[in-house]
C-alpha cells in the first residue's frame, strides 16, 4: 500500500492554525493590543475601518523591535515571552505563545513599522498572506504600528462568514473595552470610519468604568475590596437596583486579563440572592490578583478561561465578599438585635458638638386676652355665608310653581335584556372561556377543549402586529406631554441609533441620540410611559446576543422584543372580554400554533381523550 500521509505546506499549516487565533476582526483587535502593552505603551490608538474587514491598525509608543526581531516575529511559534515549559506557570504577560503575528499574516496583508529609541531609522515590513513582500528602512517615530487589511482576502469561506460592518463594530468595542478596563495606567483611544469613539485618559479604575459607560455609572457603584492569601479582590458592584435584564456590564479581570467563569458568576448571583429579581442580572467589575502558578491559562485558544487550583474557596472568598460590600455601605437590609436604632447618630450630625436644646418662653402670652384675628376670621366666614345665601333668593317659589315634576327628564340606561331569561340560549359553546391558575385560558371546540398559554398567545397576536406595522409602516403614535430623557452607555446609544428607523415604523419618535443621552418624544399606542426603558435595555440586549446570527433579520428581532416586553405576563386576572377576544385574535393570526419563540401555545385535549380517563 502507497504511503499517504503527508506533511502540509507552511502557508496551509498556517491558514489552519489562524483559525485556532482568528475568529473574527476582533480577535486581532485583542491580539494587538496585547503586544502593544506587554510592549510598555502608555497610549494606545485602534483605528478600524467596515468593522475591521477593510483596516484594523493599532499604534503605540512602546519599546519597539529592532529589524532582527521585527522579521523574526512572524515566524510560528516564536515569542520573548517564555523560554522554557516552566514559564507557561509563571506568565506576567499577554500574548505568550507567538502564533498570533504568524496567524494574522497568513490570512491578510500585514505593514508593520517599528523603531526602537536606541535606532535613528524604523523597519517597515509588508506581508501578504503569509509571504514577506518587502523589508525597508522608513522613518517613524518610537514604537510599533501595526495595520492588518482585507482580513481572510485568501479564505473567502470564512470572509463570507462575518457578520455585517455593525455586528463586528460591536465585536470589536467589546474587546476594547475588555482591554481598557483592565489597564486603566494607559490611554486608549477608538477610531471607527474617521470619528472618535473612545478616548480613555490615564485615570484610576472607577474613572476608567465611568469614561467608558457614561457619567451616570458612577452612582451605580459599589466598591469591593478584600485580601487573603489565596487572592486579593477590588473592584465595584452595581447596586441591587440597578440590576438589568440584560448580562452586559459583568467582568471578571484576574491578574489583569479578562476571563469569563461561569462558576464565580454564579458566586455573585449568590451574593444578591433577595436583592433582585431572579430574571434580572447584576453588574460587577472585580479585579482578582492571584499567584500566576495556581493559574493555568492555556486551556482555551482565546485565552478567556483559567483554571484555578482551588476555584471553591476563590468561590466561597468572592461571595462573601460582595455580600459584605452590600451590607457595609448599607445597600442590603441587615439586622442587629443588640442595636437600639433609635439610639444611632444620623451621618449628617456624626462630627457635630453636642448642644443642650433651648426652651423660648414668651413672657407677655395672656390665654384670657382675645383674639383679634379670630375675631376678624367669624366675621368673614360669617358674610361668606351670607354671599352664598343669596344665590338660593327666589328657589323657593319657582320649586313651589313645578312641584308636579312634569317637565323634568330622566337618563335611561339602555336594556339590553334579562340576566337571568333565556340563560340556554345565551351560552355559545364555541365563545365560552374561562382562565385557569391565571396562566392559560380554556375554551371549547366541537371535539373537545383547547388550553391556551395566555402569555405565548398573547406575544404571536403582538409580534404580527408589529411585523404588519413595520412592513406598511401605518404605525399610529402618541405624543408624549413631556420628553423622555433616558442614560445609555455610547455602545447602547450607537445600537439605539443603528435600528432607529425600524423603531420610527412602529411608532417611537426620538428627539434626538446622543453620545450617552436618548430622548423619547413619542410612543406606540401599545407601550406605556414606564416601561420604555425596559424595552430598550431588553432591544439592546437581543442585539448584543446576536440573534441576528440564528438568521433574524432587525424587523424580527424588533418585533419580538416589544411582543415580549408587552404581552400579558403569567399571573395577570383577564376577565371574560379579553378572554374571548384573545382567543379571537390568536386564531385570525397566520401562524398560531407556536409563539415567535418557536414554543407551543395551545394543546387540543379531544373528547375521546377524556373519555379514556373515565374507564
Amino acid at each position: 500500500m502507497a504511503d499517504i500521509i503527508k506533511l502540509l505546506p507552511d502557508h496551509v499549516a498556517n491558514q489552519i492554525a489562524a483559525g485556532e487565533v482568528v475568529q473574527r476582526p476582533a480577535s486581532v483587535v485583542k491580539e494587538l493590543m496585547e503586544n502593544a502593552i506587554d510592549a510598555g505603551a502608555s497610549t494606545i490608538k485602534l483605528i478600524i475601518k467596515d468593522g475591521g474587514k477593510t483596516l484594523i491598525q493599532v499604534i503605540d509608543d512602546g519599546v519597539g523591535m529592532s529589524a532582527t526581531d521585527a522579521r523574526l516575529s512572524f515566524e510560528r511559534h516564536a515569542t520573548s515571552k517564555i523560554q522554557k515549559a516552566e514559564d507557561l506557570f509563571n506568565l506576567h504577560t499577554k500574548g505568550f505563545r507567538g502564533e498570533a503575528l504568524a496567524s494574522i499574516a497568513a490570512i491578510a496583508h500585514v505593514e508593520m513599522q517599528t523603531r526602537t529609541e536606541a535606532d535613528e531609522v524604523a523597519t517597515h515590513i509588508k506581508i501578504e498572506g503569509g509571504k514577506v513582500v518587502s523589508q525597508e528602512v522608513t522613518v517613524a517615530p518610537k514604537g510599533t504600528s501595526m495595520m492588518v487589511k482585507n482580513l481572510f482576502f485568501n479564505i473567502p469561506a470564512r470572509r463570507n462568514f462575518l457578520k455585517s460592518n455593525h455586528v463586528e463594530l460591536r465585536h470589536i468595542i467589546d474587546e476594547f473595552q475588555r482591554v481598557a478596563l483592565s489597564h486603566a495606567t494607559i490611554g486608549f483611544h477608538l477610531y471607527n470610519n474617521g470619528s472618535e469613539l473612545f478616548n480613555l485618559p490615564v485615570s484610576n479604575i472607577r474613572q476608567r468604568i465611568v469614561n467608558v459607560f457614561g457619567g451616570k455609572t458612577n452612582e451605580k457603584l459599589v466598591p469591593v475590596t478584600e485580601e487573603t492569601q489565596v487572592v486579593q479582590i477590588n473592584g465595584f458592584i452595581s447596586k441591587p437596583q440597578f440590576a438589568k435584564k440584560s448580562r452586559g456590564e459583568q467582568f471578571f479581570f484576574v491578574n489583569n486579563r479578562f476571563i469569563k467563569s461561569p462558576y464565580l458568576h454564579h458566586a455573585i448571583l449568590g451574593a444578591f440572592e433577595g436583592l433582585i429579581k431572579k430574571e434580572n442580572h447584576p453588574g460587577y467589575f472585580l479585579y482578582l490578583n492571584v499567584d500566576p502558578g495556581s493559574i493555568d491559562i492555556n486551556i482555551h485558544p482565546t485565552k478567556t478561561e483559567i483554571k484555578f487550583d482551588d476555584e471553591h474557596t476563590v468561590y466561597a472568598i468572592l461571595r462573601s465578599t460582595v455580600k459584605h460590600s452590600l451590607g457595609q455601605f448599607n445597600v442590603m437590609p441587615s439586622l442587629d438585635f443588640e442595636q437600639d436604632q433609635n439610639l444611632e447618630t444620623p451621618y449628617g450630625y456624626k462630627d457635630k458638638s453636642v448642644e443642650p436644646p433651648k426652651v423660648i418662653v414668651d413672657a407677655g402670652f395672656n390665654p384670657f386676652k382675645e383674639d383679634v384675628g379670630a375675631v376678624k376670621k367669624s366675621s368673614f366666614q360669617k358674610q361668606n355665608n351670607k354671599d352664598w345665601e343669596s344665590l338660593y333668593v327666589g328657589m323657593e317659589s319657582n320649586i313651589g310653581k313645578n312641584s308636579d315634576f312634569s317637565s323634568v327628564s330622566f337618563e335611561s340606561d339602555t336594556i339590553t335584556g334579562s340576566i337571568f331569561e333565556n340563560k340556554k340560549e345565551s351560552v355559545d359553546t364555541g365563545s365560552t372561556t374561562f382562565q385557569l391558575r391565571r396562566k392559560y385560558i380554556v375554551t371549547t371546540i366541537k371535539s373537545g377543549m383547547v388550553v391556551i398559554d395566555q402569555s405565548r398567545a398573547h406575544q404571536r397576536v403582538l409580534y404580527e402586529k408589529f411585523l404588519r406595522n413595520i412592513t406598511v409602516k401605518e404605525a399610529v403614535s402618541q405624543q408624549l406631554l413631556f420628553p423622555l430623557s433616558l442614560t445609555f452607555s455610547k455602545t447602547d446609544c450607537a445600537i439605539i441609533e443603528e435600528i432607529q428607523d425600524s423603531l420610527t415604523t412602529v411608532g417611537f419618535v426620538f428627539g434626538g441620540i446622543g453620545d450617552e443621552e436618548v430622548t423619547v418624544t413619542g410612543l406606540p399606542l401599545s407601550v406605556p410611559e414606564s416601561e420604555v426603558g425596559i424595552i430598550l435595555d431588553q432591544l439592546i440586549s437581543d442585539y448584543q446576543q446576536d440573534y441576528v446570527v440564528e438568521g433574524f433579520s432587525q424587523t424580527d428581532i424588533l418585533s419580538k422584543t416589544l411582543a415580549k416586553s408587552l404581552a400579558v405576563k403569567t399571573g395577570e386576572l383577564l376577565d371574560s372580554d379579553s378572554q374571548l377576544a384573545l382567543v379571537n385574535d390568536l386564531f385570525a393570526c397566520k401562524e398560531s400554533e407556536v409563539s415567535p419563540f418557536n414554543k407551543p401555545i395551545y394543546v387540543t385535549i379531544t373528547e375521546d381523550d377524556i373519555d379514556k380517563k373515565f374507564i
